[in-house]
């Protein structure tokens, strides 16, 4: 079983978001968490999938001391791109209703920068989703604001939660992306590192 060759290396999941966690364990790998308080900041000059792909390998860099024969690091990050511009994860309500203001009626872009670190160095690659939202009210942008909180949440939303189911009218590409990590992409990445990793 592929899934058998992934999980005899030591696999570490670099993320706090509970929605990645949970994607890996759906998908059968086992993994150790670890967590820090990154630095998202990154270049001005930098678009779209160049950000994500940037604040990705800025993690990896951060937990190259804990690399050793046989482990590997995942770590990734999330953007939402819309009307070229990134939509961070809001501080209060206010600012997660204006976020959820700019994707009513539009389509975004949802891009995932992944970065799987090893003793053989250094594997990224990024998903991008194009997701289209219907015309939200001001009452239903404030009761999933108010009701779901989404403050943790790139663009301010979450795709499975409420707003996905009222409001989501399209998707191109992997909708396990919009939750925060192409976990297909990553599992095929994964086996092909293991695979070449054993020649």
């Amino acid at each position: 079983m592929p899934l058998d060759e992934i999980n005899r290396h030591t696999i570490i999941l670099a993320s706090g978001s509970p929605r990645r966690r949970q994607l890996l364990e759906d998908l059968g790998l086992r993994f150790e968490v670890v967590n820090h308080d990154w630095d998202e900041d990154f270049p001005d000059d930098l678009k779209g999938a160049e950000i994500a792909l940037y604040l990705a390998a800025k993690k990896a860099e951060t937990l190259g001391g804990q690399l050793r024969e046989g482990v590997i690091i995942i770590t990734a990050d999330t953007i939402v791109w819309c009307g070229n511009r990134v939509l961070d994860k809001p501080s209060d309500e206010n600012e997660a209703m204006d976020i959820i203001r700019r994707i009513s009626g539009n389509t975004h872009e949802v891009i995932t920068g992944v970065c799987l670190l090893s003793s053989r160095g250094l594997r990224s690659f990024y998903s991008s989703t194009k997701v289209t939202f219907e015309e939200l009210t001001e009452a239903e942008i404030e009761y999933y604001v108010r009701n779901f909180k989404p403050f943790d949440k790139a663009g301010a939303y979450g795709i499975q939660e409420w707003i996905g189911l009222a409001a989501c009218s399209r998707i191109e590409g992997s909708y396990f992306n919009v939750m925060g990590l192409p976990v297909e992409k990553v599992y095929h990445e994964l086996l092909s590192l293991v695979r070449s990793e054993g020649r």
